[in-house]
């Protein structure tokens, strides 16, 4: 069986860490067959559309795409949308996981592996916003049925992450394997969000309730701020709604070396789109310093997905090896290229030794 992805670079450093990613996926040595396809900004300006038909239609035909960064504009422009949120109605995204997982490099806190699991499609995201005059309004949307789903995802995730560890391996390092294991936090703010985020909140329970086995506590999404800066150890997965998501993701990126690192999957029910968190980074594009670790953590995450979980961990693997000996980019505080770092993981990919 060949592999089919479809490569969407994007804008910025897109254009050079999807490639990155693509020369890892080929070191494996899986059957693998690339398709590139355009979107994003600089594809509006050429075309007029950030995300054209046969783009989708190609991400349609593999069932699975990586994809870069975009460079959107800070106002509103007509006929512009960001491809990412476009992308993740058309497939119906639902499920958007954000791992944090410790690097062996000095900005890194040590000892960490959660998961995020953040709803995708609704919230204050859903794009229902308005002018009456001098006042703005947004409408926070939540329903049952995306509520529900995404705790499944959470729960099922929590559920094939329970295998205890031995103190001082990764997860709960100095805690107890039983601190950390078969473990799902509820992060909401219903105490104030009454009606949407306590729709969350029942449906939740409800669908935690299925699981006997994870024990499932809750935490007040400012509170799991905090938890996540002063004792990020004691979490294992998290599932929460948009907005909180997607800022506590991007809080967990901080304490482990930052976005430059940070991979992430957006799930649908037919298609997955894998993603580096960062974004296009304009003042560094074409400058060949671009980490390319987070778009390689996220097609190790694609390999994962595609049911390779051997290879996934190689990659994952690698990447640590190479950072371990210092072989990074200067956002890692080292000297390093895209280039030489992407060479330095596939050399140790290929190693008999992995």
């Amino acid at each position: 069986m060949t592999y089919s992805i479809c490569l969407i670079p994007g804008d910025g450093v897109g254009q050079e860490v999807i490639p990155a990613a693509a020369e890892v996926l080929r070191a494996t040595g899986l059957p693998i067959e690339f398709g590139w396809a355009d979107a994003g900004w600089a594809c509006f300006e050429r075309s007029g559309d950030a995300l054209p038909t046969a783009t989708v239609e190609a991400i349609q035909a593999c069932g699975v795409a990586m994809f870069g960064a975009t460079q959107s504009p800070m106002s509103k422009v007509a006929g512009y949308r960001s491809p990412i949120l476009a992308l993740r109605k058309t497939f119906d995204l639902y499920a958007n996981i954000r791992p944090t997982r410790s690097l062996p490099v000095p900005s890194a806190r040590q000892g960490l592996d959660f998961v995020i699991v953040r709803e995708n499609t609704e919230g204050l995201y859903a794009g229902r916003e308005r002018r009456e005059g001098d006042t703005a309004i947004a409408e926070r949307v939540i329903t049952r049925r995306a509520s529900e789903r995404i705790v499944r995802v959470a729960c099922e995730l929590a559920m094939r992450r329970s295998l205890p560890l031995p103190l001082g391996e990764g997860r709960g390092e100095g805690l107890p394997p039983s601190a950390v294991s078969r473990r799902l936090t509820l992060v909401h703010k219903a105490n104030v969000l009454g009606i949407t985020d306590g729709l969350f909140r029942e449906a939740a329970r409800a669908v935690a309730a299925e699981y006997p086995d994870l024990k499932v506590d809750e935490l007040l999404v400012d509170a799991a701020a905090m938890w996540l800066v002063k004792a990020p150890e004691r979490f294992d997965v998290l599932v929460t709604t948009n907005l909180f998501g997607d800022i506590l993701s991007d809080l967990a990126a901080g304490l482990v070396g930052g976005l430059g690192v940070a991979p992430s999957a957006n799930i649908g029910p037919e298609v997955a789109v894998f993603e580096p968190v960062h974004g296009s980074a304009p003042d560094i594009a074409g400058q060949g310093v671009a980490n390319p670790v987070g778009a390689i953590l996220s097609a190790a995450m694609l390999l994962d997905h595609l049911g390779e979980r051997p290879a996934a961990e190689r990659v994952n693997r690698a990447v640590e090896r190479t950072v371990a000996a210092g072989i990074c980019t200067p956002d890692l505080g080292g000297k390093a290229t895209t280039r030489e770092v992407t060479a330095s993981i596939i050399s140790h990919l290929q190693s008999s030794s992995l």
